[in-house]
């Protein structure tokens, strides 16, 4: 029986950790400890007086999997099912998503006319490349970056402009530098066990976690939602796990608590704080992974140095709203490869998905400009220095150049690294030396197991960067305390 567990970090990675724990009596106290002075990380949501909602990092969850079933029956036990907006397969943002290539935007192919025939900006149908994939031989290495993954297996084209796109949108990252292994595993998994991604696609990824279906998960397959957000805004969901929390009595929250180091004696930990130290038995870290190292720097120097290994990027999210329907078009959004604009990643029409968080009143248009990313440094300079009025200029060229809106926005929010809202993605990069891998979070397992360590990583720096990936994380470390819950 653990005495004592210390989960740092009060993002949704680290409140999912203690969600968990608190349902298990193996524990007899729980300590949170958040550094900020609000829990949710990157879940954050403004929210005016007029209803307007606007979200600073991520803006929908996808039911899929059992990571996405996970998701959704936290929401169904925290009483949240009658403040879900779902968003189904057959609604335009989900079937309408657009890339601007050549200074024009060009809605991705979709349905069977889409894979059968020529659509700009392709240069020949996609079929010719899914149908080649299937006879093209497994690859050798251990990983490889995923540009040289899918330019192997389905073609340049498609690597230079679609692949290039994705990777900018779902991780802000260069997917010249960014690791198949790590960030695409349902591809890189497929290559492994079926030889083909198109087959391992057919055939299924084999058995996952197993998550038994809600109410509402058998709801959302029912009624085919691709994705969900909530009435209040994302940041609803961190507030209801910290409501949780509090009234349970089971955790004891700290928030406006930074942890400033960590020291071991190989059966417990003392955890510095800024006024005082805290002793734990065992702790969950769901930190950055550079916090984390900081931390660790003389209780386990060869972590720390492998943590700091972990690169991290910059993305500027620029939240706009417009005075009437300016959507040229209709759909998601649109994402921007990295050979027509390095520094814009792409652009969301927040409106068209959930048009529920629109002001009352009026007709509004809300959209949302992503920046930076891996090329951050590059276009604009130190994140530390760059000003908000320069990203927002940035922004408002590019709404009126990509979709001909002339009109300035009547509303405007810039998130910022200088003002902890930034999302500093972690980018698990492809590191060859000598011919092998860096494999970097399954290093650092190992070595906490090597050294019986009482310490487990969760969160996007280590397991996947999605809120579905996140939240799981917690749940999986805090069962690895104490079982299944």
């Amino acid at each position: 029986m653990q005495k004592t567990v210390a989960v740092l970090g009060g993002g949704i990675g680290g409140l999912s950790a203690c969600f968990h724990l608190s349902k298990s009596h193996q524990v007899s106290k729980i300590v949170l400890l958040e550094g900020d002075g609000r829990f949710g990380g990157w879940l954050s949501s403004t929210r005016r007086e007029d209803g307007a909602v606007f979200e600073h990092g991520p803006r929908g969850i996808r039911p899929a999997g059992a990571v996405g079933r996970n998701t959704l029956n936290m929401v169904e036990e925290l009483g949240l099912e009658s403040e879900v907006l779902p968003v189904t397969y057959d609604h335009v943002a989900s079937k309408n998503r657009y890339l601007y290539v050549g200074g024009q935007l060009h809605k991705m192919p979709s349905g069977l006319g889409g894979v059968v025939r020529t659509v700009p900006p392709f240069s020949r149908p996609l079929v010719q490349s899914v149908l080649k994939e299937i006879l093209i031989s497994r690859g050798k290495e251990e990983d490889e970056s995923v540009h040289s993954f899918v330019s192997r297996r389905l073609g340049t084209e498609l690597a230079d402009i679609a692949i290039d796109s994705l990777c900018r949108g779902v991780f802000a990252g260069d997917c010249r530098k960014l690791s198949v292994r790590s960030c695409l595993p349902p591809l890189y998994n497929a290559e492994k066990a079926r030889g083909s991604i198109i087959l391992g696609m057919l055939l299924g990824p084999g058995p996952g976690p197993d998550v038994p279906p809600s109410t509402l998960t058998k709801r959302a397959a029912q009624e085919n939602w691709a994705q969900w957000s909530l009435k209040r805004g994302l940041q609803n969901l961190p507030e209801a796990l910290e409501e949780r929390m509090r009234n349970g009595g089971r955790v004891e929250v700290h928030k406006d608590t930074p942890v400033m180091g960590l020291s071991t004696n190989g059966t417990g930990w003392e955890i510095q704080l800024e006024d005082g130290t805290i002793k734990a038995d065992h702790i969950i870290a769901a930190l950055p992974a550079k916090a984390l190292a900081s931390a660790l720097l003389t209780a386990a120097q060869p972590l720390s140095q492998q943590l700091r290994e972990i690169a991290t990027v910059t993305v500027a999210v620029v939240n706009l709203e417009y005075e009437g329907s300016v959507l040229p078009v209709t759909g998601f959004g649109h994402l921007v490869p990295s050979s027509e604009d390095r520094g814009l990643l792409g652009v969301v029409y927040d409106s068209v998905p959930f048009p529920q968080h629109n002001r009352t009143g009026e007709p509004t248009t809300r959209l949302t400009v992503m920046l930076g990313g891996a090329w951050f440094q590059e276009v604009f300079g130190n994140p530390e220095e760059v000003t908000e009025q320069l990203l927002l200029d940035r922004a408002t060229q590019a709404v009126t150049s990509h979709l001909g809106v002339t009109t300035p926005p009547i509303w405007s929010i810039v998130a910022l690294l200088k003002v902890r809202r930034v999302c500093t993605v972690p980018i698990y990069r492809v590191s060859v030396d000598l011919g092998l891998v860096f494999l970097s979070t399954e290093n650092m397992r190992q070595y906490i197991r090597d050294h019986n360590l009482p310490l487990s990583l969760a969160g996007s720096s280590y397991d996947g960067v999605s809120v579905n990936d996140v939240i799981f994380s917690g749940r999986t470390a805090a069962e690895g305390l104490v079982g299944k819950v």
